[in-house]
């Protein structure tokens, strides 16, 4: 069953240091690397690592990063034949990570801003044979309402993972099957302060009263929370050595999506989502994190 991703493409440039600074502070780094990324371009790649049949609608620019993070794309089994290059940059994602994993970014979108209506038009056959369609918040609001409309009667699960966080209005809501925020992007959209499980919990069922199918909120090292018009749980995290979390809930919505479109399953599936990240965040960087199917099906763990 094949997934399609409309999303971003990014180059990662990865400072690793103690601490991250504080604005106005310098502090000395540890070592900087350059890493093919963007939320778009990672799920993608956990997709096709896990064995899933991912087609990628996204955009590079004509520069060297554009060049090598579609080799890495290819590298990973993600088809990038429908990937457009424009003459801009490539998109990049400035990375601070401290001695804990923690991280911060800035995201710069070049080519991802240019994944536009007229694009995705041009593609359209791409969706008729799709299982499900993954977007993201790094390509351009509009684009994500089109793909919504047109994919609307094409018996497709639409997802949407809510990053970086914005505002999604009612009309729009409606017509998400699956949306998977972390708590900082729910408590964006509901306008809901994020503190307990049951600000969790309300939170979530504010945004189903406004027309959203299914929700997932992950929870970092507290789990996940599931909810829909008859059925709410909260799932335990497995416990991990932490080394870089920037690709876990990339890595979570891959396993997610690649078990879901075979089995059905929400539990199995984001059972299977939480053991991928859990794998991913003890290794460092964003594609080179995500672990292979055969990884998570032996996962064991941490006591």
């Amino acid at each position: 069953m094949k997934i399609i991703v409309a999303g971003s493409i990014n180059m990662d440039l990865v400072v690793r240091s103690e601490e991250i600074p504080k604005p106005g502070e310098t502090v000395p780094g540890k070592d900087f690397t350059t890493i093919p990324g963007g939320k778009g371009a990672n799920q993608a790649a956990a997709i096709a690592k896990l064995g899933g049949s991912c087609v990628f609608l996204g955009k590079v620019g004509n520069d060297d990063f554009g060049t090598s993070v579609l080799e890495s794309m290819k590298a990973s089994g993600i088809n990038v034949d429908l990937v457009e290059k424009e003459k801009t940059s490539t998109g990049v994602s400035i990375i601070n990570v401290d001695a804990r994993g923690n991280n911060n970014i800035v995201f710069v979108a070049g080519a991802n801003a240019l994944v536009d209506e007229a694009y995705i038009n041009r593609h359209i056959n791409a969706f008729k044979d799709a299982s499900m369609v993954v977007m993201q918040n790094e390509i351009p609001k509009e684009t994500i309402r089109h793909i919504l409309k047109v994919t609307r009667d094409m018996n497709i699960i639409r997802l949407l993972n809510p990053a970086p966080a914005m505002d999604i209005e009612d009309d729009m809501l409606k017509e998400i099957d699956i949306l998977i925020p972390n708590e900082h992007e729910l408590a964006r959209l509901s306008k809901v302060t994020i503190d307990s499980k049951e600000s969790v919990r309300a939170a979530a069922g504010l945004l189903l009263d406004r027309g959203l199918g299914r929700i997932i909120v992950t929870l970092g090292e507290h789990g996940a929370f599931y909810k829909d018009k008859e059925k709410e749980k909260f799932y335990t995290a497995y416990k991990a050595n932490i080394v870089d979390t920037t690709a876990a809930g990339d890595s979570f919505i891959g396993g997610f999506c690649n078990s879901f479109v075979e089995s059905g399953d929400i539990d199995k599936s984001i059972d299977f989502g939480q053991k991928t990240a859990a794998i991913a965040i003890g290794r460092f960087g964003a594609q080179t994190s995500i672990p292979s199917r055969e990884e998570v099906l032996n996962f064991k763990p941490e006591d």
